[in-house]
């Protein structure tokens, strides 16, 4: 909501979309629009290829051309590999992988067509590294790095620049029992990251920002993290 939220307030119209839930879709846009964005809500599932190219071009008559697309869809199933149903395992990946490519493949060809866009794919520092119990949001999000590369090859020479945000771990609700002080995760997480907090939600609108402006015209197939130093070492900061 926070990367909605800061397009949105640099003159984007928002369109979000739930895959079942009305009530989710419209307490979301009524946010939106109490704070002056423009914004539309829609019902259909991004893993379904008919109701994509149906709801796109619904969109697309109804509120306008699709000049930036943010494929942010996503679940995970916590559960170790030796113990992980094959139908849940294949339930992440499409998802997180399958539905991206399904979605974009049908918004580029307007972004062809009117000569240029931005797709940003909200990858995961499980792009990049493995973690116990998440084996196939990893193998997800990793996919997905690759998939940015090569829609990025594809479709530069359209003008359209395809790039990827991959999230630290952040203050959200979700994350809340667990960021108290004397928590192992919340003192493994303040200890492992060089900025020495959790993100905030509002530290991912600049990068969505940048990545939809025209200033990353130049800037494809790359997945920008916002983790606060995270990936940039391997072991716990020197208190020097």
């Amino acid at each position: 909501m926070a990367m909605a939220k800061g397009l949105g307030h640099a003159g984007a119209k928002i369109v979000v979309n739930e895959r079942t839930s009305l009530e989710k879709v419209n307490s979301a846009v009524d946010e939106y629009k109490s704070e002056g964005i423009d914004a539309h809500g829609y019902i259909f599932d991004v893993t379904d290829e008919m109701a994509v190219i149906a709801s796109i071009k619904k969109i697309e008559a109804e509120v306008g051309p699709i000049d930036i697309l943010i494929n942010n869809a996503g679940i995970i199933k916590r559960t170790p590999m030796i113990d992980m149903e094959v139908a849940d395992f294949e339930a992440v990946i499409k998802v997180d992988l399958v539905s991206p490519f399904i979605v974009s493949k049908y918004v580029v060809k307007g972004m062809i067509e009117r000569g240029g866009g931005k797709i940003i794919n909200i990858c995961s520092m499980m792009s990049e590294l493995g973690r116990d119990s998440v084996s196939a949001y990893a193998a997800a999000k990793g996919g997905l790095k690759m998939l940015t590369k090569n829609m990025a090859t594809e479709w530069a020479k359209f003008n359209i620049q395809t790039n990827g945000i991959g999230p630290g771990y952040f203050a959200t609700s979700q994350t809340a029992p667990i960021r108290v002080d004397g928590h192992p995760f919340n003192d493994f997480i303040i200890s492992r990251t060089p900025a020495a907090r959790w993100g905030e939600p509002e530290d991912l609108a600049g990068a969505a920002i940048f990545l939809a402006s025209k200033a990353s015209n130049f800037v494809n197939g790359h997945v920008l993290y916002v983790d606060g130093g995270i990936l940039a070492t391997i072991g716990k900061p020197s208190n020097e």
